[in-house]
């Protein structure tokens, strides 16, 4: 696709409005007359008047062409950038919906924080209605989305309360799993050469955890969560697990915890033993993911479980008196459909876990199914959308919330992936991580530290700096990154008044 802009707008912004009715479309680099007639050509511009922004979007495509025009007003809460989105977005949105005959459930929202403009709406004190309203008329959000948005914005906002600098959270890195799925883009690593540096990688690793709370110990910092994520962290045997746990158990006092979450993850990984070491480490919340209680999907997407062994490792982990137990679904899955997904959704309310995390299906372009499908992108979703709403209707029925949620490209309709949960048992790190509400110090390959500054600074004002560990495990093992990522949080910290 080519894209010709006479606007200040930032180009990749409008890529990815593009890519809302373009599905893995990729931008070409040749010019306009070059161009063939199976190219798509956008053409964007915008002025900016006496109190408002317009913007003209014309596609140009296999012969036929379609123009349409969007005025922005501004005002006091939000900004000029802002507003300038805002018309861009409407022009882009009714010339390509038009010209498609397409109008996507979340407007020109293409962030990965559906949630943002709601919760910055609601902190300038406009009214939950109001904000609704304003999702719905300038953002192009069709209204039960406008709803949802603002009811997560609310939920979160109750959950976090007034967020502290000295708090901030843990993430450690297990990057390794038993097989790969087809749709997986994960830094995660299955061949037997690869799995063989487990033994080697923990005890790097140790020494990144153990690095990262001294930081965060000289810092005056207090750990609010920690979660070991992956990859599938219950592919380390017994002794891996407790080794690890007790290691950090060392480090910190995790009976202090808000929440201190393992991803189980596969089912075909988990024993009973794993879960109550876990247990008696202090860990609090695990994911038990099925993703699909179809055998036929499952095997379709290079899941190596049964629908069986997901039902006998909950019962693990119920038996281990886990707290919380976390239900990963994927809505929109090769092979799926809405009866498959609704008996689905049906069968994890009975068993009633504290957390249900409804995915849709989202298109990597690293991930293996493209390899096997290379038209797997689907603009409208197939049965996807209905699945998603199937999802929140019953999770509403059952007595859960939706208490975050965030949003990916190439998905599958252009739908949203949203927590659910029973009263009290949201999954705080989710939280804190999506929303940016404290600093996350990270360990492990493909792990990223997040710094973030959150004094008196408005939400797009907010200073954050990421330190990215490196990818593959075996340049993990190479490359001590530890003494470098602490005197940069240091410096951070100290920059920013937050000591």
């Amino acid at each position: 696709m080519k894209i010709v802009l006479e606007s200040p707008i930032n180009k990749y912004y409008v890529q990815t409005l593009a890519m809302i009715f373009f599905p893995g479309e990729r931008f070409g680099q040749k010019d306009t007359e070059e161009a063939g007639i199976d190219e798509p050509i956008l053409y964007v511009r915008s002025e900016e008047n006496e109190g408002t922004v317009s913007a003209v979007a014309r596609i140009d495509w296999k012969g036929e062409s379609c123009q349409r025009e969007y005025v922005a007003e501004q005002n006091d809460y939000r900004t000029a950038e802002r507003t300038l989105k805002l018309a861009v977005g409407g022009a882009v949105l009714a010339a390509l919906g038009e010209h498609i005959g397409y109008r996507p459930a979340w407007g020109m929202m293409i962030g990965v924080r559906p949630s943002k403009v709601a919760s910055e709406l609601l902190d300038a004190g406009i009214s939950k209605t109001r904000v609704k309203k304003i999702l719905n008329t300038d953002y192009l959000v069709i209204p039960k989305k406008a709803a949802l948005a603002t009811d997560i914005a609310l939920t979160e906002k109750r959950i976090v309360g007034e967020p502290s600098a000295k708090d901030c959270s843990v993430y450690i890195s297990i990057p390794f799993c038993p097989s790969r799925c087809t749709y997986c883009s994960f830094v995660s690593y299955t061949s037997k050469r690869l799995l063989g540096l487990i033994p080697q990688y923990l005890i790097r690793l140790k020494e990144d955890i153990r690095s990262n709370f001294e930081t965060i110990n000289r810092l005056g910092l207090r750990v609010r969560t920690i979660y070991i994520g992956g990859g599938t962290p219950t592919i380390l045997n017994e002794e891996q697990i407790k080794d690890l746990l007790s290691y950090i158990a060392t480090l910190t006092d995790v009976s202090t915890l808000q929440e201190y979450t393992m991803e189980a993850g596969r089912p075909d990984t988990i024993t009973q033993e794993k879960l109550l070491i876990a247990k008696e480490y202090g860990v609090t919340r695990v994911s038990v993911n099925p993703q699909s209680l179809c055998d036929d999907v499952l095997c379709g997407i290079g899941r190596n479980h049964s629908v069986e062994e997901f039902f006998r490792a909950f019962e693990d982990a119920r038996c281990a008196k886990i707290s919380t137990v976390n239900v990963d679904l994927i809505a929109g899955l090769p092979g799926d459909n809405f009866r498959r997904f609704s008996s689905t959704m049906d069968q994890i309310l009975q068993i009633a876990p504290e957390n249900i995390t409804v995915h849709t299906f989202c298109v990597k372009k690293s991930a293996e199914i493209l390899r096997l499908n290379s038209d797997i992108y689907s603009i409208r979703g197939g049965d996807a959308g209905k699945c998603v709403d199937y999802s929140q209707i019953r999770t509403h029925q059952a007595g859960y919330i939706p208490y975050y949620m965030y949003r990916q490209k190439n998905t599958v309709g252009n739908y949203e992936n949203v927590g659910f949960s029973l009263p009290g048992y949201e999954g705080l790190y989710n939280i804190y991580m999506m929303e940016e509400i404290h600093s996350i110090f990270a360990a492990g390959a493909g792990a990223v530290t997040k710094l973030v500054d959150r004094t008196g600074l408005s939400d797009e004002a907010r200073n954050i700096e990421r330190l990215f560990h490196q990818k593959y495990p075996y340049e993990y093992l190479e490359e001590d990154r530890s003494t470098a990522f602490a005197q940069t949080a240091e410096k951070f910290y100290q920059k920013h008044g937050m000591l």
